[in-house]
């Protein structure tokens, strides 16, 4: 497969008045033409600096790039000034947010700020920019689209304000979408929905899609691969079957024990992950999840781990896969809740009859 983004040891920090925050510390990962990479993690851990970074939206001041490349195509968009950005976002690199309310111009009706998009970036413009408005409209399932291009987006629900972002964000057919947390603030319901519409839309236009979210059970049906993020750093990263049936990251059992399912008996099945994550104005020494990691080795404390290949597409930052440390298995909570998960992807929501 041809990589169209390459990220070589990104770091971020931003100045604040505590001291400098660093937010991204070293990541590195690559996407694929065509390919869903999802990025997970707790709030705070540096996923959607990493994501913003890319189309270099983070405000520089506070926020700086002190180190590594951001490949797209071959082309490093970290020299890039921001007139020159400009004609990257939108058209060769998008985004979905994760509150369209803050996002759409309420002042605005919703078919010219679409058409903006399309006259800036496509040159359409008159009848031609208003069909073609129609258009994404209706493929991002926006029922009579035809009405809805005049009205503001105090008229729409929260499902359908996420879908006019979207069409926003396929205007210009983008190679790159990237989605920030964008079904946080919906119902279980349209949740699925955007998912499923941001999933079949990918297929469709051939786009690459980032898919920023704190829930690994989002992605489960979306993406190809997952990089797990801790304090800034990404801990583990492969594909989904690897990350959920084969994870190697004490940190990724962690989350995957923490989810919840629709089937769970018993709220005792339902862990959570002790302590909180550590101040990235002064990270601590050594590997950042191990004062919450009951597996912890003394190295743990003393020295960063290197990312440890499992297969070819698996790798994971731990001292657990070192050849002399002590063999650990995947804890039977993790077990268990990867079984139940893995169940309940293939179950309706109501079960006949309960509609």
């Amino acid at each position: 497969m041809e990589k169209l983004l390459e990220v070589k040891d990104l770091c971020v920090s931003f100045g604040t008045h505590g001291g400098e925050v660093q937010a991204v510390r070293g990541i590195s990962f690559d996407l694929y033409k065509g390919e869903t990479l999802a990025i997970v993690g707790e709030s705070g851990s540096g996923k959607s600096v990493a994501s913003q970074t890319i189309m270099k939206l983070i405000p520089m001041p506070p926020g700086k790039i002190t180190n590594g490349e951001i490949l797209f195509d071959g082309d490093d968009l970290v020299k890039k000034t921001d007139k020159q950005m400009e004609k990257v976002r939108g058209k060769d690199i998008s985004m979905i947010f994760q509150d369209p309310m803050t996002s759409l111009n309420p002042t605005m009706k919703i078919g010219p700020q679409i058409m903006e998009v399309l006259k800036k970036h496509q040159k359409l413009s008159g009848s031609v920019a208003k069909e073609r408005t129609i258009e994404l409209l209706r493929l991002v399932g926006i029922p009579m689209p035809e009405k809805r291009i005049n009205q503001y987006a105090h008229e729409f629900s929260g499902g359908m304000r996420q879908r006019a972002m979207i069409a926003i964000a396929l205007a210009a057919n983008p190679r790159l979408l990237i989605a920030d947390e964008p079904t946080t603030a919906l119902d279980v319901t349209i949740q699925s929905q955007i998912l499923e519409l941001i999933k079949d839309l990918q297929q469709k236009i051939g786009m690459s899609v980032i898919f920023i979210t704190h829930d690994l059970g989002v992605v489960a049906n979306v993406a190809d691969r997952v990089a797990v993020m801790y304090a800034g750093q990404i801990v583990e990263v492969g594909t989904v079957d690897e990350i959920f049936y084969d994870p190697r990251h004490p940190y990724t059992w962690g989350l995957l024990a923490s989810m919840p399912s629709l089937d769970m008996t018993d709220k005792a099945e339902l862990l959570d992950i002790p302590g909180t994550p550590p101040d990235l104005t002064n990270p601590p020494k050594g590997d950042a999840f191990a004062p919450r990691n009951r597996y912890a080795l003394a190295i743990d404390f003393e020295e960063e781990p290197p990312m440890f290949q499992v297969s070819e597409t698996h790798y994971a930052k731990t001292w657990l896969l070192h050849p002399d440390a002590p063999k650990v298995e995947l804890p039977e909570q993790v077990k268990r809740r990867v079984r139940k998960l893995a169940a309940s992807f293939d179950k309706p929501v109501l079960a006949e009859g309960e509609a």
